[in-house]
């Protein structure tokens, strides 16, 4: 063919045309991403078919792609070589609907009216004509693998029709000229056009030269084997991508076939910068499909307690490029959440087991994303609770237990894990709570988090054992000291004075049947909730009700014995004590939040007592 050609598009690739150039993308530079997968798409195809022995055009010439950029012409060039097309080829992927696939794009577009700016990239095959948003006039040169197939090209202004003409000079492979709109100069711009490629296309298994310089020098090592690859290439990798001169504290790199194709490289940074008061981190996790970023930072691909973790996820049964805002909800994102967050929480579980030291660094510095797991991720919780860990009164100060292995710890007949929370061991070992459970011998675990009161009640379970706080527990002392104590009824003549002199103060007064050194303990009326609980919800700014307290009394306690006898004596003294001892109480339990009456009230005690003293 000596002559050139001059064809009209099919109707619906006008109309696509019109759809791509006018309203379809919000990202422009997108185009450059588009065209770099479609030259690696055809220099993977010329590697299979190289690699096969099949007789091929340049079979001496490697694959590769080269980019040029011409600032005064406002042209930007991309060239690969790939497969290339015969004349056939251009005319059925360029000029009508039956190979791109556009039908079923128009089809999509149709459903997606209220999403008119929709990123719809390379989905349905249609990424070339994304060159058009910035183009005036677009020219494909482009020569078959195939022995017997002469070069053509192919040009068109995207106005309604394309020429075809031959190109007998030219080689194997495929080369796009882009003669740029007056107001799109910026993509002849050497600096721009790399960015871009370093952003999206960084990955792709072929040099990338642009102006003769190879610019994707970092190669996709989570798309190799990990026992190929060294440690230095892994922190390297990390630094490249995580932008973090520090060495991470943990790594996870897997693959897997099903239920989804995926490959992963996963980093856990050394420090965790909410810790360090910057604020709010957000997820550095990308996501690739087939090397090619979807999605910087994808906010759906994680849920929001994993969002300290770095990296990259690869799928290739991703769309090449779905709308972000579909791609968040769609029932593909959500399964390639689910799957990869199982697979790091396995990752954790076995390093708890193999390496104890390195889980607990991670462990140490984010356990509160873990506990927010807990919390907010109904679907992970049950995993999550595994990897909790706590001190306990049977472990030495600093050492930690799992719930799994508190649970085998427990005696046969026990049917509740324990727990204490307080700010520190000595408070805890000192609680009026943790009395019972010395005296029986029993294991309970020591919380300091003040998370952790939300974590136990959202977990509520664990290995069909319920987490019961021991101020909730149901717990007698079996054998009380020989201290003589009062009787049941002075017990209960005490309790209803002191319910009487307190008032409105308190929902009630009992004997206690666990304490054992302290004269009094006070427990939360509200049997749902406990003293901790309803100082966090204020702390929250969460309406926890009115403070409706319980008090149970000692009545093996000294104190409790001379408050019995001196209200006969000095009842307004005995007033004064009983006031004491709740506020004591509700001291121990961490609930007073103005200690300005209890100061003055025990100040006054003191007076009185140093009077007697005197006398």
């Amino acid at each position: 063919m000596s002559e050139s050609e001059k064809h009209q598009f099919q109707a619906e690739i006008q109309q696509l045309l019109d759809i791509v150039i006018h309203s379809l993308y919000t990202d422009k530079e997108i185009f450059i991403r588009e065209l770099i997968s479609n030259a690696t798409d055809a220099c993977e195809k010329f590697r299979f078919l190289q690699s096969s022995g099949k007789e091929v055009v340049g079979s001496d010439i490697e694959p590769k792609i080269a980019i040029a950029t011409d600032d005064t012409a406002k042209t930007i060039t991309i060239t690969d070589t790939g497969v290339g097309m015969t004349r056939e080829e251009l005319v059925e992927n360029l000029g009508t609907i039956a190979h791109s696939g556009s039908k079923a794009f128009l089809k999509q577009l149709s459903e997606q009216k209220d999403q008119p700016n929709a990123n719809l990239i390379g989905q349905f095959g249609v990424g070339f004509y994304s060159a058009f948003m910035v183009a005036q006039e677009v020219q494909v040169l482009t020569r078959s693998y195939l022995p017997d197939q002469p070069g053509h090209s192919w040009t068109s202004t995207g106005q309604g029709s394309y020429e075809i003409d031959t190109a007998p000079d030219w080689n194997r492979g495929t080369r796009i000229l882009i003669k740029l709109k007056d107001d799109e100069g910026q993509f002849a711009q050497a600096s721009h056009v790399e960015s871009i490629i370093k952003r999206y296309s960084n990955f792709v298994p072929f040099p990338i030269e642009l102006n003769g310089e190879v610019t994707n020098k970092v190669s996709a090592i989570w798309a190799r084997s990990k026992n190929e690859i060294k440690d230095e290439e892994y922190k390297e990798f990390y630094q490249f991508i995580g932008h973090d001169h520090e060495d991470p504290v943990g790594r996870l790199h897997f693959s897997a076939d099903a239920p989804l194709a995926i490959q992963a490289l996963l980093f856990v940074p050394s420090k965790n910068i909410e810790n360090m008061g910057l604020g709010r981190s957000d997820s550095e996790v990308n996501l690739y499909c087939r090397k090619v970023l979807i999605e910087p930072k994808a906010k759906k691909l994680f849920p929001d307690w994993l969002r300290f973790l770095k990296g990259v996820v690869d799928s290739e049964d991703l769309p090449l490029n779905i709308s972000r805002e579909s791609m968040q909800d769609s029932s593909l994102m959500q399964k390639l959440n689910k799957v990869i967050t199982t697979r790091f929480l396995k990752y954790l579980g076995e390093l708890s087991k193999k390496d104890v030291e390195q889980f607990n660094r991670i462990y140490d510095e984010y356990q509160r994303f873990l506990k927010e797991g807990v919390i907010s991720d109904f679907t992970h919780r049950e995993a999550l609770g595994k990897l909790l860990r706590f001190e306990t009164s049977s472990l030495d100060k600093g050492e930690r237990t799992s719930l799994s292995d508190y649970v085998q710890r427990m005696g046969e007949d026990q049917k509740e894990i324990y727990y204490v929370f307080s700010p520190s061991r000595e408070t805890a070992e000192a609680s009026p709570y943790f009395e019972v459970f010395r005296s029986k011998g029993m294991e309970v675990l020591f919380v300091y988090d003040p998370w952790d009161e939300m974590v136990m009640e959202n977990l509520h379970q664990f290995e069909e054992k319920t987490l019961t706080a021991a101020e909730r527990a149901d717990l007698k002392i079996e054998s009380p000291s020989d201290e003589p104590a009062l009787t049941n009824e002075e017990t209960e003549d005490l309790s209803q004075w002191i319910k009487a002199s307190l008032g409105d103060q308190i929902e009630s007064v009992t004997g206690s049947e666990r304490l054992v050194d302290s004269p009094a303990v006070v427990v939360d009326a509200d049997k749902t909730m406990t003293s901790n609980m309803r100082r966090l919800m204020k702390a929250m700014n969460q309406d926890s009700g009115p403070d409706k307290f319980e008090l149970e009394i000692n009545p093996r306690h000294s104190v409790i014995k001379r408050l019995h006898a001196t209200r006969a004596t000095n009842e307004d003294l005995a007033r004064s004590v009983a006031a004491q001892l709740f506020d004591n109480a509700r001291m121990a339990a961490g609930v007073v939040e103005d200690p300005r009456e209890l100061v003055t009230r025990l100040n006054s005690l003191l007076e009185t007592v140093l009077e007697e003293k005197k006398g």
